[in-house]
Parts: structure tokens; C-alpha cells; sequence
């Protein structure tokens, strides 16, 4: 009975596996289909994978959520931004779920640097290099803020509002760093002289 159980639920997760993910452009305005679809396939190819089905179906569900996030901040005024939250709350971990059917979870994060421009490794990596003496409590703290900071850019209307969290959050670990005794001009000044100093060699 078991073993029966085992090879239904195998022959299901293959089913949905192989199944042709759709691109929803009802509504949509083709000029921006395009553009969207120009910018999944970008975050697909930086991915390396080599079976063309899978790569349109990641493409597809991430041209989907560019959709579903314009569908959303449409939707609400400046004075709704409490309704226009919840709804964005609800579909939050949809992308992950719907991705997690084609790829790793390092892949997945991959995306999520391709929504987000990257900031969370460009963030980290400067922060790094600014402050080489962050025990590794503070870098995982840093890590974690980052992280919390590319989860709400995901959900951002614009380039604008991805650049807001990952801004917001650099402020909160400032201020963090700061209370537990860095001279962040200080470190920022010496960074930027070793900048200087690697340029002249």
C-alpha cells in the first residue's frame, strides 16, 4: 500500500513538473508583456539551466508575478496602502512555492537577487569591506536584515520602492553598528582610502 501511496504522489509532483506553466497577460498591455518578458528571461538565463521546458516555465512564473504585483499596486490609492499590503502579504510566498517545483533553493534566491537588483550580495559584500573586523554575529544580523530587506523589495511597485527597503534596512544596521561602538565615518573613510590606495598599485 505503501509502496502504491510512494508512486502516485512521484507521478503527481512529475505531472505538475512537466505541466506547461501559462503566461497570464489578460489585461496586460502588450508593450509591457514584452518588457516583462524580456526581464523573466534575463533572471532565467543568469539561472544555467539546460532543459528548455523548465526555463520557460520559471521564466513564465516570473513574468507572472511582475503581473500579479501590477495588478495589486494598481489596484490602491496612497489611502489604501493598508489593503494594498494585506493583499500583497497574501500572495507573498506564492513565488517561492511556485519555483520551488523547478529549482534549489540557492537557485530561488537567485531570482530573488533578479528581482531586487542584486542589492542583497552588492549590500553585504560593501558592508564587509567597509567594517573587516564584523564578528560573525554581526555579519549574521546583517545578513538576516538584508534578507528581511529583499522579501518586502520584492513586493515593490517600482525600482524606486526596491531601492527604499534595502536603503531602510542600511539604516537600521547603521544605527545598530553605531550603538555597539563603530565610528561608521571613521570605517567609511578608511574604506574609501584603501579604495584609493588599490586603484594607485
Amino acid at each position: 500500500m505503501k509502496k502504491v501511496l510512494f508512486a502516485a504522489i512521484l507521478s503527481l509532483l512529475s505531472l505538475n513538473v512537466s505541466a506547461q506553466v501559462a503566461l497570464k497577460t489578460e489585461g496586460q498591455d502588450s508593450a509591457y508583456v514584452q518588457t516583462i518578458k524580456s526581464r523573466a528571461q534575463k533572471i532565467v538565463d543568469g539561472l544555467g539551466l539546460t532543459d528548455a521546458q523548465k526555463a520557460e516555465n520559471v521564466r513564465n512564473i516570473i513574468a507572472n508575478r511582475y503581473f500579479l504585483l501590477n495588478d495589486i499596486h494598481s489596484k490602491y490609492d496612497k489611502n489604501q496602502q493598508d489593503a494594498r499590503d494585506a493583499e500583497l502579504y497574501k500572495h507573498h510566498f506564492e513565488l517561492a512555492s511556485a519555483l520551488a517545483l523547478y529549482l534549489t533553493e540557492e537557485q530561488i534566491d537567485a531570482v530573488k537577487d533578479g528581482m531586487t537588483f542584486g542589492r542583497l550580495k552588492r549590500d553585504y559584500k560593501a558592508q564587509l569591506e567597509m567594517i573587516p573586523s564584523l564578528t560573525d554575529e554581526e555579519k549574521a544580523q546583517i545578513l538576516i536584515w538584508l534578507r528581511e530587506a529583499r522579501e518586502y523589495a520584492m513586493d515593490a511597485a517600482d525600482s524606486k520602492g526596491k531601492h527604499f527597503w534595502f536603503d531602510k534596512y542600511r539604516g537600521r544596521t547603521n544605527n545598530w553598528l553605531s550603538a555597539r561602538g563603530y565610528d561608521l565615518k571613521k570605517e567609511r573613510d578608511a574604506w574609501m582610502k584603501r579604495i584609493e590606495d588599490a586603484k594607485k598599485k
